[in-house]
C-alpha cells in the first residue's frame, strides 16, 4: 500500500483506548532574570494551555490520522475531570466511556516553559488502584461499548496511575478473544507481566529491564534476544515491538524479527512520542501490514513528533511528505 492508501485505510478503523488519561497543562512565557530570592529563573507568564494528555494523546494520534478513537477511562468527580471531558467533546471524541469517581482526583501535569525550553513539572494526581466497584463499572462500560460498536482493535496505555488493575487488564483482554479483536499494550512496570495473550506488546528498553529484571542493552544480542525471549515466554504475546530510544525500534513475531534505525532528527521533546507510536502500530496492526511496515512507519512518526515542544501529535501531512514513493 502507498501512504495515501494505508491512511485511507485508517479512516475506516475504530479503536478503543482504555487507560490512564489525564490533562497536560501547560504555563508558558519568557525567562529575562534569575530570582533574588532563590538560584531559580523567572518565567514572565505570557500563555496557559490545557490539552488531553495519557491514553486521551493516544486517542487524539488516531484522531489525526484519520481514525475513530473511543476512549473510555476513570477520572475524578472534580472540575479538572470536567475539564477533561469538555476537551474530548471539543474534538467531537464520544465521551460516554469516561467515569467519574467521588474516590479520584484527575491527573493533571503542568509543565513550566520559558523561552521555549522545559523548566519544572508539577503533578497533581492519585494512583491508588481502582476500587472492586468501579472495577465492575469500569469492565460493564467496556463491555456495553465491544457489543454496540464494531471496535477493530483495543489499546492499552498504562500510565500506572492506576485505572489498568490485573482485573481490568484481564477482563477485557477476555472479552477481546472472544470477538477476535486484537489487543496492543504500552506497558509500564507495576502490571508489565499481567497482559498475557496480548496481539502486540511495546515496552521501552527501560520498561523491557525493569519489567523482567533482566539488564540487557540492545548492543549486547545475546542478552536482549534472552529478554525478548523471557518476555514472550511468560506474556505468549504474538508480536513484540521494543522502542530503543536513539537506536529506534526492534520488532519481532514468531517467524520474523527487524530492527528500524532511528532517524537523525533536531529533538525537542520526547514526551509523548510513545502515544503516537503505539497508535500508528495499532492502525497498521489492523490494516494487516507487515511486522517490518508497523516498526518502519511508528518509528518514523514517533521520531517526527520529537521535533516539537510539548505533546503533540502526529500529522498526516508529515507522514505524507516523508513516505511519498514507498509501499507499506
Amino acid at each position: 500500500m502507498t501512504i495515501h492508501e494505508l491512511l485511507a485505510n485508517f479512516r475506516t478503523k475504530k479503536i478503543l483506548v482504555i487507560g490512564d488519561v489525564m490533562i497536560d497543562a501547560y504555563m508558558l512565557g519568557k525567562v529575562h532574570r534569575v530570582s533574588p530570592e532563590a538560584p531559580v529563573p523567572i518565567v514572565s507568564l505570557e500563555k496557559q494551555e490545557q490539552r488531553l494528555g495519557g491514553a486521551a494523546n493516544v486517542a487524539l494520534n488516531l484522531l489525526s490520522l484519520g481514525a475513530t478513537p473511543i476512549l473510555c477511562a476513570v477520572v475524578g468527580n472534580d472540575k479538572d475531570g470536567k475539564q477533561l471531558i469538555e476537551l474530548m467533546a471539543e474534538q467531537k471524541m464520544p465521551t460516554s466511556g469516561i467515569l467519574q469517581s467521588d474516590e479520584r482526583v484527575t491527573t493533571v501535569k503542568t509543565r513550566v516553559i520559558g523561552n521555549h525550553q522545559h523548566l519544572l513539572r508539577i503533578d497533581a494526581e492519585d494512583t491508588h488502584a481502582l476500587t472492586a466497584n468501579e472495577e465492575i463499572q469500569f469492565l460493564q462500560t467496556v463491555e456495553r461499548i465491544l457489543e454496540n460498536q464494531a471496535v477493530d482493535a483495543i489499546i492499552f496505555e498504562d500510565y500506572n496511575k492506576g485505572v489498568l488493575t490485573p482485573t481490568i487488564i484481564q477482563g477485557v483482554i477476555g472479552m477481546a478473544h472472544q470477538r477476535d479483536i486484537p489487543t496492543t499494550v504500552d506497558p509500564k512496570k507495576d502490571n508489565f507481566l499481567a497482559y498475557k495473550g496480548v496481539t502486540l506488546f511495546k515496552p521501552n528498553l527501560k520498561e523491557l529491564r525493569e519489567g523482567l529484571g533482566i539488564d540487557c542493552t540492545f548492543q549486547n544480542k545475546e542478552l536482549f534476544s534472552k529478554a525478548v525471549a523471557a518476555l514472550e515466554k511468560e506474556l505468549q504475546n504474538e508480536i513484540t515491538f521494543v522502542t530503543l530510544s536513539e537506536y529506534g525500534v526492534f520488532i519481532k513475531n514468531e517467524t520474523n524479527s527487524h530492527h528500524a534505525p532511528a532517524h537523525i532528527r533536531n529533538i525537542a521533546d520526547v514526551s509523548g512520542a510513545g502515544d503516537t507510536v503505539i497508535s500508528v502500530a495499532t492502525l497498521c496492526l489492523t490494516a494487516n501490514c507487515s511486522i517490518e511496515s508497523i516498526a518502519e512507519l511508528s518509528n518514523l512518526a514517533g521520531g517526527l513528533v520529537c521535533e516539537k515542544s510539548g505533546v503533540v501529535t502526529i500529522e498526516p501531512d508529515q507522514l505524507i511528505e516523508e513516505c511519498e514513493g514507498k509501499n507499506w
